[in-house]
C-alpha cells in the first residue's frame, strides 16, 4: 500500500531565507560592511562552535544564556557549544593569534549565525544572525560614543527611521558590589512577588531584575535607586563624557536608569537601540563596555567596547517601515536570451556565454518553451534587453537585440551586439 512521502520541516526556531528575501538581507549586510569599514573595522570570522568554557567564563555563569539557552555537546574538556554571541570568540581569536602584539588597538567586526535555545517569536529565533563590532584596547569614553554613532549609521543607511538610542551606566567592579547589596536589601521584602525568572535572578544576577518586562516586576522596581546614584567618581566621569560626546554631534538619545544588559561582562556604559514597531521585545542593537574580559581570558589589561545588531529583528523593523516595498524583488538579470526553435539553442548558449564573459547578468530558457513564453519571462524579470536568436541569426552569425523599454530592435553581428549591450548598460550606470 502506497504511503504519503514523509515531509520534514525546518527545526523549531529556524528560518529558510528564500530567494525573494535575499535582496533585503544583502542590503543590510552591505550597509553594515560599508559603515564598519568606513570607521576602520576589519572583518574576522570565527567558528560557529567553541569550547564551552569560553562562554561560561566570558558570557557569565549566571546569565540566562549560559544557564538555559546554550546548545552544548559533549562533557568535560571535550564539551563544545554553538556560539550564542560573538564577543567571547573575537577576544579568544585575538589572544590565540597574538593580534595585540602586532597592534595594541584592534577594531574588528563579524557577521554570522548565533544559536540560543529560547522561545521562538517574531524576530527572535533559535538560529539567528548578528552583525557586531569589537573595539579592543581603549578606555576612552569617545570610543563608547563612536560605537553608538556607528550603529546608528548602519540603520540610517538602510532607512530605518524612528529608532531610539537608550543609554545607562552599570558601574564597575569598584562600585557595583555596593549597589548590588542595596538592590538585594530593597528587593527582599518583595522577592516572592517577583516573576519566576526574577526570583532566580535575585541570587544569580540581581541587576537583571531592573529591566524585566513583566508588569509586576516593573512595579516593584519603580522606586529602586538607579545605578548612577551609586557610581564611583571614575564611572560618573566616564558616563558624563559619553553623553557630552553624543550631545556635541547632536545625536538624539535618552538615559534609561533601569537599563542593564543580560551579560555579566559589561562595565560602565551599556546601551540599546530600539524600534517601537517590534512591540515589547523592541531591541535591534545592544552593546556596551567590557573592560575586564581580555584580562580574564589571560591577556593584558585593556578596555573594550562593542555592540551586536540582531539581523532578523532589524529586517522585521525595516519591513514594518517599508510595507509592501520591502517585499519587491529586484531581478539582477539585465539580458534574457530567447531562442526560436531547438536548432538555435546551442547558438543561444554561446550568446549567453559571450555576454556573461563581459560581466553582463544574463539568463535564458532551459525548458524549450515557445518564444512567447520566453518573452513573458523576460518581461517578468524586468530585463533591459532581450536577445532573440533563431535559424536566420545563427546562419548569419548575428543577434537581434530588443530594447525592452522602447521596443526598438537592432540586428547586429554577435560581437557588436554584445558591445552594444555593454555600452548601453555602462551609460545607464548599471
Amino acid at each position: 500500500m502506497a504511503t504519503d512521502a514523509m515531509r520534514i520541516a525546518a527545526p523549531l526556531g529556524t528560518h529558510d531565507v528564500l530567494p525573494g528575501e535575499w535582496a533585503l538581507w544583502r542590503e543590510l549586510e552591505q550597509a553594515a560592511r560599508t559603515e564598519f569599514e568606513r570607521f576602520g573595522y576589519q572583518e574576522v570570522r570565527t567558528p560557529v562552535f567553541e569550547d564551552t568554557r569560553l562562554f561560561v567564563r566570558g558570557t557569565g555563569e549566571t546569565t540566562d544564556i549560559v544557564q538555559k539557552e546554550m546548545y552544548t555537546f559533549g562533557e568535560g574538556d571535550d564539551s563544545i557549544t554553538l556560539r550564542p554571541e560573538g564577543t567571547p570568540p573575537i577576544v579568544r581569536s585575538c589572544l590565540e593569534h597574538e593580534l595585540f602584539k602586532a597592534k595594541k588597538f584592534q577594531k574588528l567586526y563579524y557577521i554570522g549565525p548565533m544559536f540560543r535555545r529560547e522561545r521562538p517569536q517574531a524576530g527572535r529565533l533559535r538560529q539567528f544572525h548578528q552583525m557586531g563590532i569589537e573595539a579592543l584596547g581603549g578606555y576612552d569614553p569617545l570610543l563608547d560614543a563612536e560605537t553608538i554613532v556607528l550603529a546608528g549609521r548602519v540603520f540610517d543607511r538602510v532607512g530605518l527611521a524612528g529608532y531610539q538610542v537608550k543609554l545607562n551606566s552599570v558601574g564597575c567592579p569598584k562600585c557595583r558590589p555596593g549597589y548590588r547589596a542595596i538592590l538585594r536589601e530593597k528587593l527582599t521584602p518583595s522577592r516572592e512577588k517577583l516573576c519566576e525568572s526574577c526570583q532566580a535572578r535575585f541570587d544569580r544576577n540581581v541587576f537583571r531584575i531592573l529591566d524585566c518586562k513583566r508588569d509586576q516586576c516593573k512595579a516593584i522596581c519603580a522606586d529602586l535607586p538607579p545605578p548612577q546614584q551609586h557610581a564611583c567618581e571614575e564611572c560618573a566621569k566616564h558616563f558624563a563624557a559619553v553623553l557630552e560626546a553624543l550631545k556635541r554631534i547632536e545625536l538624539p538619545f535618552s538615559v534609561e536608569p533601569k537599563l542593564v544588559r543580560g551579560l555579566d561582562y559589561y562595565t560602565k556604559t551599556v546601551y540599546e537601540i530600539t524600534h517601537s514597531s517590534l512591540g515589547a521585545r523592541d531591541a535591534v542593537c545592544g552593546g556596551g563596555r567590557y573592560d575586564n574580559m581580555v584580562e580574564e581570558f589571560g591577556g593584558p589589561p585593556m578596555g573594550a567596547v562593542g555592540f551586536a545588531i540582531g539581523m532578523e529583528a532589524t529586517l522585521l523593523a525595516i519591513r514594518n517601515i517599508r510595507g509592501e516595498a520591502a517585499h519587491a524583488i529586484a531581478s539582477p538579470t539585465d539580458v534574457y536570451v530567447i531562442c526560436i526553435g531547438n536548432e538555435s539553442r546551442g547558438y543561444g548558449f554561446g550568446v549567453l556565454d559571450a555576454l556573461r564573459k563581459k560581466g553582463v547578468a544574463t539568463d535564458g530558457d532551459y525548458e524549450a518553451r515557445s518564444p512567447k513564453a520566453q518573452m513573458r519571462t523576460a518581461n517578468k524579470l524586468g530585463v533591459r534587453f532581450a536577445v532573440v536568436v533563431g535559424s536566420d541569426e545563427m546562419t548569419q552569425g548575428v543577434v537581434t537585440v530588443k530594447t525592452m523599454s522602447t521596443g526598438e530592435e537592432a540586428k547586429l553581428p554577435l560581437p557588436e551586439g554584445v558591445e552594444f549591450i555593454v555600452n548601453k548598460l555602462k551609460s545607464a550606470g548599471s
